[in-house]
């Protein structure tokens, strides 16, 4: 999906990330626009923290996603940068540019996010505008009033100086940019938050960028389809629909979606599935064809279900750490929850999977379609149990090779006689031990030469089975070759590892 809708449909309020370094005033400025332009007189609703919300200026809309520092931006600003529209750099004019002010401008930049710059601090006696704009021009940022056309407005986010400016360059931008959706359309945008409700299940705060999400529908997030059931807006108030732009929270999902990851919805289920099964096909697809041997390795796929993320993301990567230079690992999926039909028939695209659950349970229709299919299922409660499984399973799958090992060797000192393939020798061990019935190469000036068997063995003219290194030893052994003195007898033999 791409940054910028294509230029069709109607208008859309514009989706804001504000960036920059942790201390420079990204929250106090949300807090306060949130305080004060949260559509009229609703403020005081927001009773929890939902990861987005609508404020109202000049009678339209912007969208603000409260997540700077969530995991949707830690590891992959890149996809904070992919749900918004416009970003705000926002840099103190105390402090000045630091090394979080770059990283986010380097995010900005790849991305090609239309931006605003946001001096904050600007109300402090040791605030100093003009020296950030001059940093900003040693970084290529050229800002307006100093040679380029990069708006900036200085702020403060704490007395709310200015703010009604930073709002109104926010829709002049949005007006040039012309961000359009269709409505008609059926929602699709991106997850910016995600956790487990322990009444209602999976839950996922969405940002959709364009058409509309309708309760009733059918959403596909992560290959996993679920039914929109109960939609909540911003202020945590039910709802039946929500339109381009908008930020709402979805219950009852299949699973908990990850962070940054992309939805589409549909108004027939059939059309979700269908959807779902190609979005996941090509990964699996892959599973199938190289879970055999690939370049001498073997793959084990793996779904991991679990009662928490926390749980989710050691147990994820405990088990991860039991790939071996043959046997590897391959996570198709990961999420919490109880094992839903949806895991199994994720299941169902890889060869020879397991699906391992932690703290959680199998739902019923889970089962059967397991047990229909012979997915193998596997419940822990300790996490040392899972590993030692799992240890298992990739022990029984590691391909069996024969291979020759060397057990002794013996130098022959003398022959004594020969009958057709028979001969009688004399010889000591050089090193390791002989054994009768033992294989050995017959070996000459370090040349293999032929092969032959021990029948065979006396010691002090006793008959033994075996004979250590250093001592004499009379022998009886079978060989197309004739051995002659100074040959060496190389015992071997198959071990399968």
């Amino acid at each position: 999906m791409s940054n910028t809708i294509e230029k069709k449909g109607v208008s859309r309020p514009p989706i804001i990330v504000i960036m920059g370094h942790i201390d420079h005033g990204k929250s106090s400025l949300l807090d306060y626009i949130r305080k004060t332009n949260v559509v009229a007189g609703e403020a005081g609703g927001i009773t929890q923290h939902l990861g987005a919300y609508e404020a109202l200026w000049a009678d339209k809309k912007i969208t603000f996603i409260d997540t700077p520092g969530h995991a949707a931006f830690t590891g992959m600003r890149e996809r904070g940068a992919q749900v918004a529209d416009i970003a705000i750099l926002i840099i103190s004019a105390v402090e000045g540019v630091q090394a979080q002010t770059l990283e986010a401008l380097g995010t900005i930049k790849n991305t090609k996010l239309p931006y605003i710059i946001a001096l904050n601090k600007v109300d402090r006696p040791e605030a100093n505008p003009d020296r950030v704009k001059q940093q900003l021009l040693e970084h290529e940022v050229f800002v307006e009033g100093y040679g380029g056309t990069v708006p900036c407005v200085a702020i403060s986010a704490k007395s709310g100086q200015s703010v009604d400016e930073l709002l109104d360059t926010i829709l002049l931008v949005a007006e040039f940019e012309d961000f359009k959706a269709d409505p008609s359309k059926d929602a699709e945008g991106f997850v910016i938050e995600s956790y487990l409700d322990t009444k209602r299940g999976a839950a996922g705060t969405l940002i959709i960028r364009d058409g509309t999400l309708v309760s009733g529908s059918t959403i596909v997030i992560d290959g996993l389809v679920s039914p929109v059931r109960i939609l909540e807006n911003f202020l945590s108030k039910p709802i039946k629909e929500a339109g381009p732009s908008s930020s709402v929270r979805l219950y009852s999902l299949a699973a908990v979606p990850g962070a940054g990851s992309a939805f589409t919805t549909f108004t027939k289920k059939k059309e979700a599935e269908a959807f779902a099964l190609s979005t996941r096909k090509d990964p699996l697809v892959k599973e199938r064809t190289r879970n055999g041997n690939e370049e001498g390795h073997v793959y084990l796929p793996l779904i991991i279900k679990a009662d928490t993320l926390g749980t989710l993301e050691a147990v994820t990567k405990e088990l991860g750490k039991l790939s071996t230079d043959v046997v590897k690992i391959t996570i198709v999926a990961s999420s919490t929850g109880p094992i839903t039909e949806n895991d199994i028939k994720l299941a169902l695209g890889a060869r020879d999977p397991i699906i391992i659950g932690f703290h959680t349970k199998v739902e019923r229709a889970a089962s059967e379609l397991a047990d229909m299919h012979k997915v193998h299922i596997q419940l822990f409660e300790i996490i040392y149990k899972a590993t030692e499984a799992l240890a298992e399973e990739v022990k029984k799958r590691t391909p069996k090779v024969t291979v020759e090992e060397t057990v002794g060797k013996a130098k022959v000192l003398k022959l004594f006689s020969k009958d057709k393939d028979r001969q009688v020798l004399g010889g000591a061990v050089l090193s390791g031990t002989i054994s009768v019935g033992k294989e050995f190469k017959l070996l000459r000036q370090d040349h293999e030469i032929g092969q032959g068997r021990m029948i065979e063995l006396q010691q002090n003219k006793q008959k033994t089975k075996e004979v250590e290194a250093g001592k004499q030893f009379g022998t009886l052994v079978e060989s197309k070759m004739t051995i002659a003195e100074g040959d060496v007898l190389e015992v071997v033999e198959k071990v399968e590892k």
